[in-house]
């Protein structure tokens, strides 16, 4: 078998091949993390599997709060990587994408026939695909400053928080209306749609809290956790509508740094920053 000449060298002279280097503590730490929003996604549906509701909600909720963590894990320890990004693709797929589908459908879908395994897999589908147009856009150097701090369409995790409202309504209200395969059917269109859409929503990824608004904040925080020990569900299900309803505001503010910025650019000043 033919061998390289500097490996020839090295085994003539006894030494040994040089080593590949191995990855540092910092950069396994977000892939761990990442790991375990993809086995938490996993497990989400092991519950549903066995009609544990509130128990496979929980699981798709702690991969959502472990896919917030990695990304800003790794930028905080400079382990960020092409790997890294392509498993994170991976876990918010299987976590956000075929997860909610599943439980949807063994929750109530499946009772619709091949229509509600037709629209949860149209939500699996428009799930892929959002995620593939988000991976092609990063790294864009020609978006405008004011485009920073938007997402294209409603991203992964919101998505799967916002189809769930049905479920996670029924948990505090009762069953006999949000479980309704039409109302379920009506989340996994909308939210399809805008998961593929063009409209612009918030990401908070820059956004910068004034001085006098960090103390109201932290309050704010506060009473939400209090609420979310002792109300849990009715407290995720105003958190979900809340998000919906922010979708218009973005739209409105995204339409209004883009009116100032072509009105600059028409006077020769450089574009507002979001």
């Amino acid at each position: 078998m033919f061998k390289p000449k500097a490996d020839r060298v090295r085994r003539a002279r006894g030494l040994r091949p040089p080593r590949i280097p191995g990855l540092s503590i910092n950069r396994l730490i977000p892939n761990i993390l990442t790991l375990l929003a993809l086995c938490a996604g996993l497990t989400s549906i092991r519950f549903g599997l066995h009609g544990s509701w509130e128990k496979a909600v929980l699981s798709i909720i702690l991969a959502g709060i472990l896919d917030g963590l990695d990304g800003r894990v790794a930028r905080l320890l400079q382990g960020t990587s092409k790997f890294g990004a392509e498993l994170d693709s991976l876990s918010d797929f299987v976590s956000f994408g075929v997860a909610p589908a599943m439980l949807l459908y063994f929750w109530t879908m499946q009772g619709a026939g091949g229509l509600g395994w037709a629209l949860v897999m149209l939500y699996t589908v428009c799930c892929g695909l959002r995620l593939a147009r988000f991976n092609t856009m990063l790294g864009q150097a020609d978006l405008p400053p004011y485009a920073y701090n938007f997402f294209t369409g409603v991203p992964a995790p919101a998505a799967a928080g916002v189809v769930l409202l049905p479920m996670v309504a029924s948990f505090e209200f009762g069953n006999g209306f949000f479980d309704s395969p039409t109302v379920v059917a009506v989340f996994l269109l909308g939210v399809s749609f805008l998961m593929v859409s063009t409209i612009p929503t918030f990401s908070f990824k820059k956004v910068r809290v004034p001085n006098n608004w960090v103390l109201p904040i932290l309050l704010i925080i506060g009473v939400l956790a209090a609420f979310l020990v002792t109300e849990p569900w009715k407290t995720l299900a105003m958190i979900g509508a809340g998000y919906v309803l922010m979708i218009p505001l973005s739209i409105r503010s995204f339409r209004r740094l883009k009116a100032q910025a072509d009105k600059m650019a028409e006077s020769g000043e450089p574009p507002p920053a979001a």
